[in-house]
């Protein structure tokens, strides 16, 4: 199912996202649920949950019914948690 909400996800939702200047990543496919990550301008958008609901959500299910849930993963860089460290530990 990974490869069907792949495609589905490259053909029909990233366009959608990229005339917001957004985009999505898929993380993980299990037990009908669908992980994904949104980047460039959907990244912590206050919309985020109704672009997950309204758009990614709706366009998935109308093509793989399987789909019960799409869940918003939100990781933060290593590379953000060393500058956040290195800040941290200037101010001591």
């Amino acid at each position: 199912m990974f490869d069907k909400v792949n495609e589905v996800i490259q053909k029909k939702i990233r366009p959608k996202l990229a005339m917001h200047f957004g985009d999505i990543e898929l993380v993980k496919v299990e037990d009908g649920v669908v992980e994904v990550k949104l980047l460039g301008a959907c990244s912590g958008c206050p919309s985020a949950r109704f672009t997950l609901e309204d758009i990614v959500l709706t366009d998935l299910q109308e093509e793989i019914p399987e789909v019960k849930e799409v869940a918003l993963v939100s990781e933060v860089s290593q590379e953000l948690i060393d500058m956040a460290k290195k800040i941290l530990k200037k101010d001591k």
